[in-house]
């Protein structure tokens, strides 16, 4: 890529990183976005000019035009940009495949757990030497960005199958957790969105390999029909790789690794929960098929910090435990809450934001289901991420669906606003709160966090 670059939505988290890699390589970069964010105000620090609204004279001068599938097609920016005839227009995954070209390209893709696992992989490639380029979903706890222009031969990037944009992508090396039902909105259905992810398959390169979870039958049946290389992950003991006396501790994980039968050692994983536990199974695998030492995964797996929004403590003390996390689909959320239940606290209070009126209303029912982890369930008002609301979808309606499949839990709808003041009424000490969805909860879970740090609350009653 060359010239002026203008990102549409660059305060988004993948729009950021692409915005980074630009401004590493001495382009000159702009964007716009509708507010204010620590992303937009770290980007001005790093050099470009960041615009707060839209405009079509933002895009004087440019060169080329980046926007994502979030962006509508009557953006002025985007308008402007088509009509001119002369700047040229890139999704954002057709911008990353280009910055990808002549590297050895590791991405990792699935419904769920592919910021964790790509950041994972990313932190061995670089802790081992490799200096790659990265570009993912989450900020990297180790290294405080979501993005870093490496002078090695590899491109580690995180692969969204949310719009089908993946299929840009041409990867060496591919890890693929899982498929879910997810991203209706775009696929229309199930087999819409199991096509997309073979058609994935199929542009692993024929010389790279495909690491894809085997605990996941469609997954598995996919890739054992693609013709390509494949190295199979899961948790039991048929997978290729797989872990075996697993003990979980808190947020923190031990178990032995097995590979095609022969075992390896014994890894220790600064992540609680099984998901993680099959998501580091992908990186042992990849960082062994690169020719990376066993002490080196080992030492990384034990330092590897996560990404922000992933189970991610915000205050703990004696008397109570506050976590945010990202999930905001029930096969996370389930996920999540099983790996908070490893701490032992005496209740766990969870406050849930729903994200999109179209995901609420085609998983009702799993979302009436995903709670068991939760002693007492606060429900928010539906993040709409620019959605129109949709007649009789809201967390009301969501909250007598969950009493209805949970007779006798405690359930309440709680305004976002009131949220805190909830939260205080209720909480003992020994809990632990956890605020999840992948909207502005995040918002909340900080302002209560730092309440309790600075005993703002009078809620300590022991």
């Amino acid at each position: 890529m060359k010239g002026h670059c203008h990102l549409i939505g660059i305060g988004g988290i993948g729009m950021s990183a692409i915005a980074q890699l630009l401004l590493r390589r001495g382009l000159p970069v702009s964007g716009c976005d509708l507010k204010e964010s620590a992303i937009t105000a770290d980007l001005r620090q790093k050099g470009a000019r960041v615009f707060i609204g839209h405009d079509a004279a933002h895009i004087d001068g440019v060169d080329t035009v980046v926007y994502s599938s979030a962006i509508r097609k009557d953006s002025p920016e985007l308008a402007a940009a088509v009509s001119s005839g002369t700047v040229r227009i890139l999704k954002r995954a057709e911008a990353l495949a280009l910055l990808m070209q002549e590297r050895s390209v590791v991405t990792v893709s699935g419904s769920h757990g592919k910021t964790t696992t790509a950041s994972l992989a990313a932190c061995l490639l670089l802790e081992a030497g490799f200096a790659p380029t990265v570009a993912v979903g989450g900020i990297l706890r180790n290294i405080d960005t979501n993005a870093c222009l490496g002078e090695g031969d590899f491109f580690v990037a995180e692969a969204d199958e949310s719009d089908g944009s993946f299929l840009c992508y041409r990867p060496h090396y591919s890890i693929i957790t899982n498929i879910d039902f997810e991203h209706m909105d775009y696929y229309q259905d199930f087999e819409g969105e199991v096509a997309a992810f073979r058609e994935f398959i199929s542009h692993t390169r024929q010389e790279g390999c495909v690491f894809a979870c085997q605990d996941d039958r469609t997954l598995r049946e996919l890739v054992e029909t693609s013709g390509r290389r494949h190295v199979f992950f899961g948790l039991h003991d048929d997978a290729d790789a797989h872990a075996a006396n697993i003990s979980v501790n808190g947020l923190s994980s031990e178990f032995d690794f097995f590979l095609r039968k022969e075992f390896i050692d014994r890894f220790s994983l600064s992540l609680g929960g099984m998901h993680n536990v099959s998501n580091a199974l992908a990186v042992i695998a990849l960082g062994l098929e690169l020719g990376i030492g066993k002490e080196q995964i080992k030492k990384t797996l034990r330092g590897f910090r996560g990404a922000h929004r992933r189970l991610e403590i915000k205050y703990q003390d004696q008397e109570y435990t506050v976590i945010d996390d990202y999930a905001h689909h029930p096969t996370e959320i389930k996920a999540t809450l099983a790996a908070v239940r490893n701490l032992n606290s005496a209740r766990v209070v969870a406050v849930f934001q729903p994200h999109r009126y179209t995901r609420t209303q085609l998983l009702l029912e799993e979302f009436a289901g995903c709670f068991n982890g939760a002693d007492v369930l606060m429900v928010t008002d539906i993040y709409a991420a620019g959605e129109p609301p949709i007649g009789g979808v809201d967390a009301g309606a969501l909250c007598e669906k969950i009493r209805f499949r949970n007779p006798g839990k405690e359930v309440h709808y709680v305004a976002r606003e009131q949220i805190i003041a909830q939260v205080l009424k209720i909480i003992k000490p020994g809990d632990l709160v956890i605020m999840l969805g992948a909207g502005d909860i995040i918002k909340v879970c900080e302002e209560f966090a730092q309440g309790l740090s600075k005993d703002r609350w009078s809620c300590k009653k022991s």
